[in-house]
């Protein structure tokens, strides 16, 4: 009978062994993940003119959120008017007035883009870094509830992204243009 219970408490013992080994292991391995992942950033902006493209119009953005590029995870979203008609593009028929929110649909690795549209003007070639951020984003204008009015991609930076366009130009929106914002990023 000792004999049996020996060889039950050896067995459990085991089992708890084992089981504690394979916590630690998800435990390291879920670290390292974090640790690959990178650290999260937090952006806020203001832009209050952002255009360039001929006919598109022009609009308004404001907000910030948080996002890890090595897990490809973003949260963000913000104000959006449009101050001015939108004629052509991602936006067009957004009329001027319209608009009231924005949010990310998906964080991008980058994008290529252009200020004005202009078949003069050079592709340029952006990517999210520390001090950038490259997303998809659902525009909605008031009476589409939560269903979104248009989608666009856009940029929020630092740093002047159009070096071959007079003045700063930090904050991009597809098909409509380039402008100057004020723009915090932080770890």
């Amino acid at each position: 009978m000792n004999d049996v219970r020996h060889r039950n408490s050896l067995s459990k013992l085991l089992r708890v062994s084992i089981a504690g080994v394979a916590v630690c292991l998800m435990v390291v391995a879920g670290a390292s993940a974090a640790s690959a992942s990178g650290s999260t950033v937090g952006f806020g902006f203001h832009a209050s003119d952002i255009s360039g493209f001929t006919g598109a119009g022009s609009v308004a953005l404001n907000g910030g959120g948080a996002f890890a590029a090595g897990a490809a995870t973003m949260h963000g979203g913000g104000g959006f008017s449009c101050t001015a008609n939108v004629g052509t593009g991602f936006l067009t028929g957004c009329l001027q007035g319209e608009g009231v929110r924005w949010d990310t649909a998906a964080l991008l690795t980058g994008t290529t883009f252009k200020c004005t549209g202009s078949l003069s003007e050079a592709p340029k070639t952006l990517s999210t870094s520390a001090d950038t951020v490259v997303v998809q984003a659902d525009f909605y204008r008031a009476g589409d509830a939560n269903d979104e009015s248009f989608t666009a991609q856009m940029i929020v930076s630092t740093q002047d992204i159009a070096k071959d366009i007079p003045g700063v130009q930090n904050v991009w929106v597809q098909s409509v243009g380039c402008g100057t914002a004020t723009v915090h990023f932080g770890a």
